[in-house]
């Protein structure tokens, strides 16, 4: 229960400081997020609201990676485990407590498609002063990735353009 609490509060914490940046033009341009072993970067233009995950209804005949769907404030959006999408595809063994502790963001409504990802933590806000390098992703990374960042703890991150995702054929294709 303390759990959800303290995601509750990041979660509010989160989205008063994104209101404080677009009202005051900070220029914040990341959201961190943790998803398995790896770090990852949304756009913030790019990406939506952040919900914790729960009333998860399964769909069946989908691919492992296709969690199902939610509905969030109304509406009904497709969860994808981004943790076995990136992966091999394959569903990775989730506890009880675990999914409990992950949170699901959604596309911007710009990008006109219903869906979340399901991340495992939210790392909160990244400006480009918080990094101290920055590389092109390797050769063979998927179209979606954006450059590799480095921060001053040496900590990397993969930034995920979320618009390429959103029209990456794999990505929209969830049939088994």
């Amino acid at each position: 229960m303390a759990n959800r609490e303290a995601l509750r509060e990041l979660q509010i914490r989160l989205a008063s400081r994104l209101k404080a940046a677009s009202s005051e033009g900070v220029a914040i341009s990341w959201l961190a997020v943790t998803v398995g072993d790896e770090n990852y970067l949304f756009p913030l233009a790019q990406s939506g609201e952040i919900f914790p995950l729960a009333n998860l209804q399964v769909v069946p005949y989908s691919r492992p990676w296709f969690m199902g769907v939610v509905n969030l404030r109304g509406g009904l959006f497709g969860v994808v485990d981004l943790a076995s999408f990136m992966g091999d595809g394959a569903l990775r063994v989730r506890t009880e407590q675990s999914l409990a502790e992950s949170s699901v963001i959604t596309f911007n409504s710009a990008l006109e498609l219903n869906c979340a990802l399901m991340v495992d933590g939210l790392a909160g806000l990244r400006k480009h002063d918080a990094f101290t390098s920055a590389v092109a992703p390797p050769e063979g990374s998927p179209a979606y990735f954006g450059s590799r960042f480095t921060d001053f703890n040496g900590v990397s991150w993969q930034e995920v353009n979320l618009r390429a995702l959103s029209q990456f054929p794999e990505f929209l294709s969830i049939s088994a």
